[in-house]
This record gives C-alpha cells, structure tokens and sequence, in this order.
C-alpha cells in the first residue's frame, strides 16, 4: 500500500447593437424613476416605533424581494453583489422541467461541456463565468453533490449567486454558486396539479397540495409529486423517465418557534444521450487526410441519430431528509438551524463512441451509405453520494453609537462520502452505420458486475463564519464576512492491474479562510452603487477527485486553487418595487493553477486565469399585467499565466461564450389570454485541446426563439401552449473535449399544459 499525507496550511458589431437595445429599453425607465418608485423604509429592529413598509408587488410576479440564505439580510437592489433570483412563475410560465432548462434565465450559465473523450457528462454540468459549477449546486443551502438531472417541480426559486461564494458556502466553484430552495408547508390551504402533453411522446403530471391541520397550533402539510414518461424532441432512442414525491409538515408556523420537516424521494430510469459525431459540421476536417479524405467534404449525420443502445440505461434514486427549525427569541434576535441526511445512488451505462481516424471505417469510400462508427467506449458509472450536516445560524441586530448592526454568525459540521465501483462485464457493441445507426442491435456478452476496484472518498468539514452589515445613517451600507473551513479527507483508490487488487491512500487535511468586504451606497431609496472583493478557495481533492501525478491539480501536494473577484454596480428599483435594473462589471482572477515548464519540465502552481466582463438585467413588471426577465453578459477571458487551454489556440477559456443574452416577457390581455415569448442567444464556444485532429476548434453562435399562450378557461382551469426553437435553429448546445461528439440543440417543439386549481 502506497500512502501519501498532506497537511498543507460576436463580434463588436452584435455588441454594440445589444447594448443600444438595452439601453434604448432601460433610458426612459430611468428617466421617469423619480416619479415612479415608491420610498423604501428601512427594516429597523431598534427603532423605538415599529414602521408599516407598503409594497406595490404582486403575487406571482417575476421579481423576488430577497435572496433565500440567512447569510443575506438585505433586499436584493441593498446587497453588493450580482445576485438573481429566478422565481418558479416564470419557471412554470416556460415549461421548464430541469435545472439546466431553468437557468437558461440567467445569460452566460448553462450545459456547455459534453464531457472529455468517451465520457459523457450526467445531469447538470453547468459551466458559469468560464468555470464548471457542478460541485457548488446546494439545496436550501446544503451542498448537493451527485451527477443527476435536477427537476423543478418541488421548487419556489432558484438563487443564483455571481461571484465568489466561498465566504457563504466554504469550498466551491470560482466563480458562482446555485440555490435550489424547496417548497415548503405554510398556513394556507391550496391545492393545484398539471398535466402536460409534447412533442417526444412528452407525458407529465404535478401536483402541489398544501393543508392546514391546525390553525391555531400552526400545524400544515404540504405535498408535492411528479411523474414523467416522455423521449426528447429529435433525439431517437433517448428516454427521460422519472418520478418524485416531496411531503412537508410544518409546526407552530405562525408563532416563535417554527419547525419543517421535509423528505423528498426521487427515482429516474432513463436512457442517456451520447450525443453524435460532428462530422461535417462547420470546421470539421478529416482525421486522416491523406488515408480518408471523403471525410472532409461528408455530410453532417441527422441530429436525431442515436448512436448508443436501447439497453443502454441511466438509473438513478435520491433520497433526502431535512429538519428545519427557526426560533425568534425577540424581534432582534433570530436562530436559524437545519439538519440534513441526503443519498443519491446512479447505475450508468452508456454505448459511448470516440470518432477517431481509427474508429471511422470506409468501407466503400465512395459510398457514404456503408462507413461505420466503432462504438466500443464503453461508459459507466456506478456511483453513491451521501451526506449528514448539520447548520446553525444566529441572526442580531443591534447598534453602537451611531451605526446600526445585523450581525449574522454561525457554525456548520458536513461528513460527506462517496464511493465509486469499477464495472466489468460490459459486452461490445458491433460499428453502426454512421448515417442511419440501429439501437437495436444486441449487445454480445453484457453481463455488468463490480470487478472490487473501487474510488472512496470522505469529507468532514467543520466551518465557523460571520457577517456584519453595517448601516450608516439613511445612505451607506458596509458588509464584511469572514469564514474558516477546516476539513480532513480519507481517499482510498483500489486499481485493478493484472487481476491485482492494489490500494493507495490519500489523507488531506488544512485549513482555509475565505473573505468579502463590500461598500454600498444609496443615492435614493430604492437604488444603490457598491464595491465587493471576495475570495474562494478550492482544495485538491475537494471534488472527490484525487491524484498522485504531479500534472492533477487534485494532487495533494499542491496548495488551493484560489480566486478573488471584485465587483462594481448599480441596482435600480422602479414602480413601486415592481421592476428592478442591475448593472455590475466584474474581475475573478484565478490562480494556482498547475502548469509544467516547458524548459526543466517541473511542475509547479504558476498558472494563473481571468475572468472580466460587465453584465446587465431586467426583472420585474414593465407595466400592469407586462412581465420581463432579462439579461446580457459581456465576458472577456485570457490565461494570464500558463498554456493555452483552447483548440485553436486562442488565448481565451473554453465552453465560455464572450457574449450571451436572454429574455422572456409575457403580457396579459383581457379576458384570460396571456402571451408570451423570449429569445436567447449564446456565442461561439472554444473547444478545449487533447491533441484531436479535424474536428472543430469552436461551435457557431446562435439565436433561439420560444413563445407561449395560456388562456384561463375558468377561476379553476387554464392551459397554456409553449413553442420551443420556432425558427428550427439548428445548432451545438454542447461539445466534447476532442471535439469529435456533440450534443444538438432542440429543435422546434411544442407541449400543451393543463393546470388545475383547487
């Protein structure tokens, strides 16, 4: 056994165009500002008369007061930092099903990566700022680790936090964090359920009934489920079928203490999707020019091709049971704490392929109709997730002399554990025909067993921290936090060689800080410019991924991957608190990357990357019954230190597009029609390098257009009508690190919801 310890302390044009298109629809907002926007009054716990805050917003509106996190006391348009909120009305008024769908909302963010060779990425591989977010998705503020597609039936909101959340969350993502906040029992009664039809064979139903038990006690249950049966619009073969119950029980929710109980059970059984070649796409070449040189001038395969098997599968069950209580001991002293018990299991296995020179086979070069794709990348995982935690937050408000405090401090105790089995037994899958490929063909030999090697992992992590805000009389607002994680991780790798079981152990162990200071200012009540530094650390191995080669930055040797982002901005609240502007430029720096000298050959931390850009957005009400969400970002990325990551050489990050936009808005006409649309638009991704030959360096930018109607057939009924892709924009939503797969964007569909109120 082999130990090894560490205890470590589009163009110019396009954006010009965009930017006069926002500005044209921000100006006269802004000019009728004054006239517009109601004053704010302050929350103010130690003032000696209570004060009565008026809110012109409505039910079921867009924009969201507040960002969820006890860590965040302030109103969104009074916190420094870029902060969105993404609320489930206008989730529910898109169809979106899944996270990824989601957070389409929020410009820049989004499934970009494929996965790296034979690989295929599982669930929500979600790129933010030029960085992989996958291991900073949280649920209620507690880490959700597992590469599993999240859906968005039992949410209210999502929080999507820009910048580092080191301080707010301790180890993390450089540049972002997301915040699934869950639906919960309150004292009311309602009930409601949808059932929708689509294109795919789309089935799906809801439902979400909440009520009360005891009035007078505060006692409520609430219940929510799912189940989903349908294919993908486009994509043969590919089944996402999935089913879900979330019950809440709440006690003395309408006094001093309050506790919730919630579970949520979910259990998918899906067919993945391995993407297809991208032969004959923009930029594609052949691999072997002199020997297939018919592969330069192919044409591109149909994206609705499915090149796996139909035994392929994707078997997943989560499981997570969390207790929260809440106990105001005075109106300036507030405890928050939530226990959490989580398990997600997968079993994946997927008839994967690499479109190498070796694996295309000619057959009879002049004959397209007879080439064949090898499939003999044989993907799988066989994988569980599990994690106990428990957070304690203490919310006070106080004063010192003339400034006035809210002073959040806390304490967080997280063991978290996975463990991932080699697999043997995987049968082969003989070449498909690279224009019309068969799923059907069986697959010789599939007899899937674990072969004793295995990955395991654990993480405990003990973690103090503290946030003070500080008013200064009406205008000036000073954040500071401050928090200290220390964590100590056991890996134990078991490689199998030459029918040899070896094993090598990992023990990690340090300490790290994480800081934000912000100032803000209030030139009116109802807007704000600030100034935020933050920093976040990522420890070697913190992802359970570790290594001994001197090459992986998860090698325990080296010292945390460390960021620090800085951040300038303007919030604007209009109409009475119905419509909010934000505009933010922004810098993350990385570094601590590991990079080899290219003259001695050593490898050391000196590499280094930058992130910088400036984004805009729009939410809220634009008039009675005129809803809006919108965004544009604007990112400039370069390796400041290093080699270059990208496939063509371009000093820039890969899956990163420089300029994203989105928008939806819906207007409600008379007599119960509501319509809608919104449009996307994402620019070229750079591919990453692995020494793959002809494939693309980069995919194209694109525009995609949706649209929605929904009519209130009565005060119980309604339906709605979404229309996805309506130009049939054909386009890459992800590519693969070699470039030789990648996954096609949905084309035009369409799905018909009933929604049913009780």
């Amino acid at each position: 056994m082999q130990a090894i310890i560490s205890r470590k302390h589009p163009p110019a044009r396009l954006h010009q165009q965009m930017g006069a298109a926002l500005a044209t629809m921000l100006l006269p907002l802004a000019a009728g500002a004054a006239e517009a926007a109601a004053p704010v009054v302050y929350d103010d716990a130690s003032a000696p008369v209570a004060k009565v805050e008026v809110s012109g917003k409505t039910e079921g509106g867009f924009l969201a007061e507040r960002p969820s996190s006890p860590k965040y006391t302030e109103k969104l348009v009074d916190t420094a930092q870029s902060v969105q909120v993404i609320k489930k009305e206008l989730i529910e008024q898109q169809g979106a099903l899944t996270l990824t769908e989601a957070l389409r909302n929020t410009p820049g963010v989004g499934a970009f990566f494929l996965g790296e060779n034979g690989n295929t990425n599982t669930g929500d591989a979600i790129f933010m700022r030029g960085f992989d977010t996958s291991g900073s998705i949280f649920v209620d503020g507690v880490r959700d680790v597992g590469s599993i597609s999240r859906d968005v039936f039992n949410l209210e909101q999502i929080d999507v936090v820009k910048g580092p959340a080191g301080t707010d969350n301790g180890r993390g993502a450089p540049t972002g964090s997301v915040n699934l906040v869950t639906k919960k029992a309150r004292l009311d009664d309602v009930a409601s359920a949808s059932a929708t039809v689509g294109s795919a064979s789309q089935k799906r139903v809801t439902a979400d009934v909440n009520r009360v038990l005891d009035a007078e006690r505060g006692i409520a249950l609430r219940l929510n489920a799912m189940a989903q049966d349908s294919g993908r619009p486009a994509r043969d073969v590919v089944k996402d079928k999935r089913w879900a119950v979330a019950p809440s029980i709440g006690f003395g929710l309408n006094g001093p203490t309050r506790v919730v109980l919630d579970y949520l059970h979910v259990k998918q059984d899906n067919i993945p999707d391995g993407g297809v070649p991208t032969v004959g796409l923009p930029g594609y070449s052949s691999p072997d020019r002199v020997g297939k040189p018919q592969l330069s001038s192919a044409a591109p395969v149909d994206p609705e091709n499915f090149y796996g098997s139909k035994g392929d599968y994707d078997k997943v069950k989560a499981d997570m049971a969390t207790v929260r209580v809440e106990h105001d001991f005075s109106p300036s002293l507030r405890l928050h704490n939530i226990s959490r018990y989580g398990r997600t299991s997968q079993d994946y296995l997927l008839s994967a392929f690499l479109a190498s020179a070796a694996n295309l086979n000619l057959v009879n070069p002049a004959d397209p109709s007879t080439w064949t794709l090898v499939r003999n990348t044989r993907t799988v995982k066989d994988q569980e997730n599990r994690i106990l935690t428990n957070q304690t937050a203490l919310t006070s408000q106080f004063e010192t002399g003339a400034l006035r405090h809210t002073l959040v401090t806390g304490i967080e105790f997280t063991s978290e554990k996975q463990v991932t089995y080699g697999l043997t037994g995987l049968g082969t899958l003989p070449a498909a025909n690279l224009y019309n490929p068969d799923a059907n063909v069986p697959v010789t030999g599939l007899a899937p067993r674990r072969t004793g090697a295995y990955n395991e992992g654990a993480i405990d992590t003990q973690s103090v921290y503290a946030f003070d805000t500080i008013k200064i009389g009406e205008n000036w607002i000073v954040n500071g936090g401050l928090r200290a994680d220390h964590y100590s991780a056991d890996y134990t790798v078991v490689a199998l060689t030459n029918n040899v079981l070896t094993p090598t152990r990992f023990n990690i162990g340090d300490t790290v800080f994480n800081g934000k200071l912000s100032v803000l200012y209030k030139p009116t009540a109802n807007s704000s410019v600030y100034a935020m530094a933050a920093s976040s650390k990522l420890p070697p191995g913190s992802n359970f991924t570790v290594s001994g080669n001197l090459n992986s930055a998860q090698n325990p040797i080296y010292d945390p991957q460390e960021t620090l982002t800085t951040e300038v901005g303007g919030k604007l609240d209009l109409f009475r608190g119905k419509l909010g502007l934000t505009a933010a430029l922004f810098r993350s720096e990385v570094k601590n990357e590991v990079e080899q000298d290219p003259v001695d050959l050593t490898w050391s931390q000196s590499g280094k990357k930058r992130v910088q850009g400036v984004e805009l957005g729009a939410t809220g009400e634009l008039a009675r019954n005129w809803m809006v969400s919108a965004g544009y970002l604007y990112m400039d990325t370069n390796v400041e230190a290093g080699r270059l990551l990208t496939a063509n050489g371009e000093n820039g990050l890969t899956y990163t597009p420089k300029q994203s936009f989105t928008l939806w808005t819906s207007y409600e006409l008379p007599m119960g029609l509501k319509i809608g649309g919104g449009a996307r638009f994402s620019d070229k991704l750079l591919r990453g390098t692995d020494g793959a030959i002809g494939t693309p360096a980069y995919t194209e930018s694109y525009w995609v257009f949706d649209a929605m109607a929904s009519y209130a057939v009565n005060r119980n009924v309604d339906l709605r009508l979404n229309v996805y892709n309506l130009a049939d924009e054909r386009y890459v939503a992800s590519i693969n690190k070699s470039g030789y797969r990648y996954n096609p964007g949905t084309p035009r569909s369409a799905s018909l919801t009933a929604n049913f109120r009780f």
